[in-house]
Parts: C-alpha cells; structure tokens; sequence
C-alpha cells in the first residue's frame, strides 16, 4: 500500500484564514517533571486542513458529528488544473474534461498548486472556483469536495460583506469542503482512495482532518 499524506502539519504560529482563532501549542506536562507529556493546544475548528460541515454557512445545518462517516472515505478524482495567478476563477469549462465517468466516485479534489505558497501572503489570494461547478458536481452525485487553497471561494480582504457562493451551493445541499489540502501532486495514480475524517465535535461547524490518500495493490491472482 501506498500513503499520501495531504494535511499540513498543525503547529504554533501556522497560517489561518484572517480573523481565524490563532494556533499555540504549549506543554503543559513534562516528561522529566511529571512522569508524562499532555500538550495544550488552542486553535479554531477551521485550522489547517480542514473539514466544512453545513453548519459553517447554514442556519441550521449539520453539524461535524452528524455527518455521515461513509460519505468521507472513498475513492477520488483529482482534478489537475494549470498553474494560474492570484485571483484567478476556475469555471465549469477548465474543469469538465476531467470529471466524465465519476461513477462511483466519492469525492472530487482540485489541486492547483497553490498549497507551495501555504504561510505566505501570497496564499491569501488563491485561486477560487465558481459556484457552477458545485451546483453541476451535485447534479452528478458528488457532494464532497476538497481544495489546495484557503477556500473555494475568494478569500475577500477588504472587510466587505462576505460572498461564499461556492459555500452557498454546496453547503446548502447537505455537501461538504475540505480545505487546504497539500500535497496532492504526489498522487500519481488514478482514482485514490481517500479519507478526510474529522474530530466528532459536538454541534460543532466544522474540524481539521487527517486527510490521505492511499493505493492499495491488488494481490496477484485477484
């Protein structure tokens, strides 16, 4: 077997969407004092890579608990998309061709590269996608979504009114976005079998995740 990590480490001090709980990570309990290791650690439920439950964006929604674990665990289609500018918005057209026969795909992952600039300012200003794609992703089954940026959407610095239409789609029909994936390159294989499991956080809107993607090789004479 294969494994592919796709999650940024979660350290003191890492990058968070603006306005976002920062992230400290202390020792509370030493080894040589104490006789154990407990680490405290304070950071939002949105740190790193992370998981958006319905409840992030909408009134009501599902919170982080009550998503069904089946829906995150599954074979993925990465999406390859050419290296673009800041700011630049991804339509149905850029990614179309790739997403033909998604079968029993359960989940669709856009890497655009821009998960090298994670820390950076520059990350700030990624690359987003338009809203169409998640209303045509629901329309073929496909209610899970992952992103190697900060956001689907474009991450407004001005301190505007926030517009998340890519959010208002898919969150509202019961879908799900992970943000912040890494490393997707490294999966140079077809359709990966991929799990993005979450904390099971209580009412809460969303939670980071170990995401990974695995290969799994078939024995001989199977």
């Amino acid at each position: 077997m294969r494994v592919v990590d796709l999650s940024h480490p979660i350290v003191s001090g890492m990058q968070v969407f603006p306005g976002d709980p920062e992230v400290t990570i202390t020792i509370a309990a030493h080894l040589a004092a104490d006789g154990f290791q407990v680490a405290e650690v304070h950071a939002g439920t949105h740190t790193g890579t992370h998981l958006d439950a319905p409840l992030h964006t909408v009134e009501g929604g599902a919170s982080v608990d009550e998503i069904n674990l089946e829906r995150l665990v599954g074979p993925a289609r990465i999406v390859r998309l050419p290296a673009v500018g800041p700011g630049h918005t991804f339509g149905w057209d850029d990614v179309e061709a790739q997403l033909a026969e998604l079968g029993s795909v359960a989940m669709v992952l856009f890497q655009t590269g821009w998960s090298e600039h994670f820390g950076t300012e520059l990350y700030l200003r990624h690359p987003a996608f338009d809203g169409d794609i998640a209303r045509r992703l629901l329309d073929r089954g496909v209610s899970v979504v992952g992103v190697d940026t900060l956001n689907p959407d474009p991450t407004d610095l001005s301190g505007a009114e926030v517009d998340l239409p890519f959010h208002r789609e898919l969150l509202g029909a019961d879908g799900v976005i992970i943000e912040n994936l890494t490393n997707l390159g490294s999966v140079d294989w077809a359709d990966p079998w991929v799990t993005v499991l979450p904390l099971p956080f209580l009412g809460m809107d969303g939670s980071p995740v170990r995401a990974v993607a695995m290969q799994v090789d078939t024995p001989a004479g199977e």
